[in-house]
């Protein structure tokens, strides 16, 4: 069953003053914003000029969302866009204390959507999208599924466990690691008292471990075993060095900033990092075969490519970063320099700190700090974008390359049908593609939203 679809129906409603000001504000801010990024792209930022002001519609925010409250009560959602079309930048004072993140989202073969609602570090909760209908998932806090969603992981109490397929049946069990994993000799770390908080959970393409991101380490987990990629032997013993130098009187801990990985689809390599690390690839037997120097300040990200070949790497600083590409033909053995050129890591963008990533054929696309989707391809040629607002949460895409479901922290969900030959006065990007529903979880509100 198809998620995706889009329409082009017209307004036949009659308009209020308030209905047409925020429609014509929003086309018009809209257009203004595509011509200026047109222009900066072919000529040059220096010679695009003054960047449009916003579209002044803050004192109608609260309007448009009582619009749509009403017609999500109603039912009669049908026409809602061609009268209040969406919008990002009015709602920015609302989302302050209203939004939230939704850092995971899975785009299933029926067409229904997975998402965990709620940042990692929060009591969270998941639902399942379908058609027009949410659900929350009963005792189920945060998932993870592997590059081929063929299995998938849930958090439990004492560890993780696989299934094949959604709910399907369980394949094995990963207990949590305790935190005091592969640490340097003569080194005490108390076992941990609670589960790591999971940033990511992603299967193996075999269904018998699991790789867990987080902000006390990056592990893989085994039913009997765990084994712990980050921090290193090497980083920690040179960590706990300074903390016993510095802090003699703390015990010693492990964390992580910007942790990050991904499995390649065909599970032969691995790609991780933090912000302390480099670039780093392990084998499938966990041995360490590449470090890939960073371009920008800090590693923030990787993506492989759906046939295993090519790994973009991200690296940020501050909202902006630069993505490079590392072909695994070089694998095993690749070691290259921070900030250095090397003709086996060629830029692919120049511009976007990336916290999600999907790929497709030719095509990376990636969602960055400004709430911008981007595609380039392999060579790193840039080829759309598509803005939808705060920062981008998650990326899914459907197995055919035909649906899109991104996600914000801002908590909006937004559904894409990629390609259709058009896109919507209101949207501002020069990709041909149409958010066919965009989905708003807010906290404090009585249920979810469709726009």
């Amino acid at each position: 069953m198809a998620i995706c679809r889009h329409t082009n129906s017209e307004d036949k409603n009659t308009m209020s003053s308030i209905d047409k000001e925020w429609r014509d504000k929003t086309y018009a801010y809209a257009e203004a914003i595509n011509r200026f990024v047109q222009k900066g792209l072919r000529d040059g930022w220096d010679n695009a000029g003054e960047a449009p002001h916003d579209a002044d519609l803050e004192k109608l925010a609260s309007k448009a969302i009582d619009a749509v409250r009403q017609a999500n009560l109603s039912g009669n959602i049908k026409n809602l866009r061609d009268v209040w079309p969406p919008a990002h930048g009015p709602f920015i004072p609302i989302l302050e204390k209203q939004g939230q993140s939704i850092p995971v989202v899975c785009l299933l073969d029926d067409g229904s959507i997975l998402a965990r609602i709620g940042a990692p570090y929060v009591k969270g909760y998941v639902v399942r999208i379908n058609n027009t209908r949410v659900t929350t998932i009963a005792d189920v806090e945060f998932f993870g599924v592997c590059p081929n969603h063929a299995y998938f992981a849930v958090a439990m109490e004492q560890g993780v466990s696989i299934t094949r397929g959604w709910m399907g049946a369980q394949v094995c069990f990963c207990p949590w690691p305790i935190g005091n994993e592969d640490l340097p000799d003569g080194s005490y770390v108390p076992a941990r008292m609670k589960p790591p908080v999971p940033e990511k959970l992603i299967p193996f393409p075999e269904g018998n471990r699991v790789l867990l991101v987080s902000g006390e380490g990056i592990y893989v987990l085994w039913p009997e075993k765990c084994v712990r990629l980050l921090p290193t032997v090497t980083a920690l013993a040179e960590h706990f060095s300074w903390l016993q130098c510095e802090y003699p009187e703390d015990t010693l801990s492990v964390s992580l900033d910007m942790a990050h990985g991904a499995i390649s689809p065909d599970g032969k390599w691995i790609a991780v990092g933090s912000q302390d690390s480099l670039h780093l690839v392990y084998d499938r037997e966990l041995k360490l075969v590449a470090e890939v120097g960073n371009q920008s300040e800090y590693p923030h990200y990787a993506i492989f490519s759906r046939d295993s070949q090519l790994i973009a790497f991200n690296s940020c600083h501050f909202y902006n970063g630069i993505t490079i590409g590392v072909a695994t033909k070089y694998l095993p053995g690749l070691t290259t320099e921070s900030y250095s050129h090397d003709s086996r890591t060629p830029i692919l963008d120049d511009g976007a700190r990336v916290y999600a990533g999907v790929h497709r054929d030719d095509e990376f696309i990636i969602g960055d700090a400004h709430g911008y989707l981007r595609a380039f391809s392999r060579d790193g040629k840039q080829t759309w974008q598509h803005f939808i607002g705060s920062s981008i949460g998650d990326i899914d895409i459907s197995a055919d390359g035909k649906c899109l479901v991104a996600t914000t922290c801002a908590g909006f969900l937004s559904i894409i049908d990629l390609d259709v030959g058009r896109h919507e006065p209101y949207q501002i990007g020069n990709g041909s593609h149409v958010e066919f529903r965009r989905w708003i979880f807010w906290k404090n509100e009585a249920r979810p939203l469709m726009w």
